[in-house]
């Protein structure tokens, strides 16, 4: 049984992997006392054992050293944790350890700490896109499992758990999270474990995301002599930087170069600006859809549509049979929406759902800048469009002033017969 001492600041995320792995094991693993992030790391005695001065960092009984959290934690697991007999279960934990460290972290880091205030934020970060495509990957893996790795917790959930807590904590908010019902019933799963609770106390699921404020990253900055900037593109020109103890933000220890990457992520281009602009005013038709009835707002789309540099296009969902909960389907349409949050500024769309539960269709109309399928123009786009079918509709055609009229005023049957439920709005 592994005995030893781990040096971290409190509600560290890194360390909870190996805190809970030990609650799991019964590995008797103490955390340091009086342990002062930028002082007690930074230390000649601490370096002398762990030459990077990160944490967490693991000292066993016997006078043996480890650091890297990841290790950390296979050390004090036992084999349930570590995968079991069977090789190809050890090979998903590892699978999901590996996932966790390169897309989770990442991707949240960079959403959230700029709100935290640690990092600036980079305007056309696509970091919360890149979230929620990570989101939707766990999200279906856990349809028709209960646990990542096997049929019983290992180090892959405590690993994956632990990553996503600051998304869970800070931005994910109800109407964000809802379309990941099967990582949401995950979560709180392992969420509300004993051995999870023992470690990670009075947590709390966001509620409000958090907003991106400027005086955040002041008073970081003032309060880490400023050296938490962006790092200089020139190797040569790097500095070590002083990093000093933060409360419940991340420390600057944290911003290892993965980290400081994603906070030069370059920008990106609006790939509808190499089109031309057109006469139609999206801002003007949302303002008038919002605020008029369909009545009012209807005509004003087609006496304003331009269809030289616009187009209208049917989506059709392929996979209608697959369809059980109105609530699950809804939560498709939704979370395909937050993946094409950058296409709004040129785009609209009315997505319904037709007939009930185990019954159902999603099939919507689409317009946007250009005329040819407007998803194929960006990575980031690509992610649900493929599960549609598209028809592009000849806006002068009295069917497709129909088929129009039907979808903005969420009305009528789908094809089949099936009557309307429910739509959403992209706009």
């Amino acid at each position: 049984m592994a005995t030893g001492t781990l040096y971290t600041y409190p509600e560290n995320f890194r360390a909870y992997k190996a805190l809970i792995a030990a609650q799991y094991s019964g590995a008797k693993v103490k955390v340091a006392d009086n342990f002062k992030f930028g002082e007690t790391n930074k230390s000649a005695e601490f370096l002398k054992k762990f030459p990077s001065g990160k944490v967490p960092a693991f000292e066993t009984a016997d006078g043996k050293y480890l650091s890297e959290s990841n290790a950390i934690a296979y050390y004090v697991a036992n084999e349930q944790l570590r995968g079991g007999k069977c090789p190809f279960v050890q090979a998903q934990v590892q699978q999901w350890v590996s996932f966790a460290d390169n897309e989770i972290v990442p991707a949240s880091c960079a959403w959230v700490f700029p709100l935290l205030g640690i990092l600036p934020q980079q305007k056309n970060s696509t970091a919360k896109q890149d979230a929620l495509v990570v989101l939707e990957l766990l999200n279906k893996k856990l349809l028709d499992v209960t646990y990542l790795a096997g049929e019983r917790i290992s180090l892959a959930d405590i690993v994956v758990f632990s990553s996503l807590l600051h998304l869970y904590e800070y931005v994910l908010e109800p109407s964000v999270r809802s379309a990941f019902g099967n990582l949401n019933r995950w979560f709180v799963t392992i969420l509300n474990q004993p051995q999870v609770q023992a470690v990670v106390k009075d947590f709390k699921i966001c509620e409000k995301a958090l907003v991106f404020d400027p005086k955040k990253y002041a008073e970081f900055q003032a309060k880490t002599g400023g050296k938490q900037q962006q790092q200089p593109k020139q190797k040569e020109e790097k500095k070590p930087k002083e990093k000093k103890e933060a409360k419940k933000d991340e420390p600057a220890e944290e911003l290892d170069a993965a980290d400081e990457a994603l906070a030069l992520e370059p920008k990106s281009k609006d790939p509808f600006d190499a089109m031309p602009k057109g006469t139609f005013n999206f801002d003007d038709f949302k303002r008038v859809y919002s605020n008029e009835a369909e009545e009012k707002s209807i005509p004003y789309f087609f006496e304003k549509f331009d269809p030289e540099n616009y187009s209208i296009w049917f989506g059709e969902y392929k996979y209608n049979d697959e369809l059980q909960k109105v609530f699950m389907s809804c939560n498709l349409i939704t979370g395909m929406f937050q993946r094409l949050d950058k296409m709004r500024k040129q785009a609209f769309a009315s997505v319904c759902l037709f007939g009930e539960d185990n019954n159902s269709t999603i099939s919507g109309v689409w317009v946007w800048r250009g005329q040819d399928l407007a998803f194929t123009l960006s990575p980031d786009w690509q992610v649900d469009y493929e599960v549609y079918d598209w028809k592009k509709l000849d806006p002068k055609s009295e069917e497709t002033k129909k088929l129009v009229t039907q979808y903005f005023s969420w009305a009528g049957a789908d094809k089949n017969g099936r009557k309307f439920n429910q739509g959403k709005i992209f706009k």
